[in-house]
């Protein structure tokens, strides 16, 4: 069941609640454990916890977690998915619910990641698809979404205007909204993210986590991931989450420490251009219950985060240098010690830029 933590309303299937709320599936087991887990099963070795049944599958998950040592930290190398992004993780669950409930077509909006990941995931299970993209979405996405199969409809505007249009079409009866920022099954699948790391440490915790931050994606499915551990007893504390986001594209960060410390312009980082995410209320719900906190950054410290990163032998795309370079702004403000145990997901392949 769904669960609206607004009005408390209940539903089988909905991607929104009557009162224009996002919902949730109802508390998960709390298994025992922590058992031997396989990682051939990939993300699906933690189907205890999962509301959905493995149905539509590419054997994701359980990406690599390396040393860092040029940054003290240790990356999760998120990259290395079927279709070279954490969006894997949401999809495979994702399209795993639709095809439990039957749908024959599914429809996202996407700035390319995550309508990359629908679409290929779609056509693993054989379910049509529609993807709302933006007219200047980058030409290495946009193919990825046509050779899946998917249907492309190009929207002019901002990116909450080609959510509009979406929306319009879902309402209309095009096709199941397979949305990454409203899509409960899409969170389901990001707190694997969590479990994947307490186990690659052998179920220790990081002190932090500093992931980028546009509809809270990764960052609500990690606080998710680690407090269903917790709770379950399979570990016993919950890292802080530190979230980096766009100059310019940056409501958590005003809302945290007012307008001058959002501003700026960030066109580098498009993936996480967001500036009304749906959950927002959650995500700052996440930062004060972790002692978290978000940064903004400007073009010139993710383009240098960038070329770091590239040297270091970490080929990424644009967007995820978000996170690296906020882990030393973090560092620099005294908000994180030198030598915090800190964990960064690197979350998109520099194939795709």
């Amino acid at each position: 069941m769904l669960d609206c933590a607004a009005c408390a309303r209940t539903y089988r299937d909905r991607w929104r609640c009557a009162c224009g709320a996002p919902l949730d599936f109802a508390d998960p087991p709390r298994p025992d454990g922590p058992p031997d887990v396989d990682a051939r099963d990939g993300l699906w070795a933690f189907d205890e916890f999962l509301p959905v049944d493995r149905e539509v599958t590419l054997g994701e998950g359980f990406t690599p977690l390396v040393d860092a040592s040029d940054w003290d930290a240790t990356f999760k190398l998120e990259y290395v998915f079927p279709t070279g992004s954490f969006k894997d993780r949401g999809a495979t669950t994702t399209l795993s619910r639709a095809a439990e409930l039957g749908v024959d077509r599914v429809v996202e909006d996407s700035s390319g990641n995550a309508g990359a990941a629908i679409a290929t995931y779609a056509a693993r299970a054989g379910i049509d698809a529609t993807v709302y993209v933006p007219a200047s979405v980058k030409q290495s996405k946009l193919r990825a979404i046509e050779r899946a199969g998917a249907d492309v409809e190009r929207v002019e505007g901002t990116r909450a205007d080609v959510t509009d249009a979406c929306i319009d079409a879902v309402e209309s009866g095009e096709g199941w909204y397979a949305s990454h920022a409203w899509n409960p099954a899409f969170f389901a699948g990001t707190a694997t993210f969590a479990m994947e790391v307490a186990a690659q440490r052998g179920w220790s915790v990081p002190d932090a986590i500093v992931t980028p931050l546009g509809h809270g994606t990764l960052f609500l499915g990690a606080y998710r991931g680690f407090r269903a551990l917790r709770e379950a007893g399979w570990t016993d504390r919950m890292p802080r989450l530190l979230g980096a986001q766009a100059a310019g594209y940056a409501p958590i960060v005003e809302e945290l420490h007012g307008r001058a410390a959002a501003a700026g312009d960030n066109a580098t980082a498009d993936g996480i251009q967001i500036r009304d995410p749906v959950r927002k209320r959650q995500i700052l719900d996440a930062i004060e219950a972790t002692d978290g906190d978000a940064i903004a950054l400007d073009a010139a410290a993710v383009e240098s985060a960038l070329d770091r990163l590239h040297r270091g032998g970490f080929y990424t795309e644009p967007t995820c240098a978000v996170a690296p370079a906020a882990l030393d702004v973090y560092r620099e403000r005294g908000v994180l010690d030198a030598d915090a145990d800190v964990v960064v997901p690197l979350t998109g392949s520099g194939l795709k830029s």
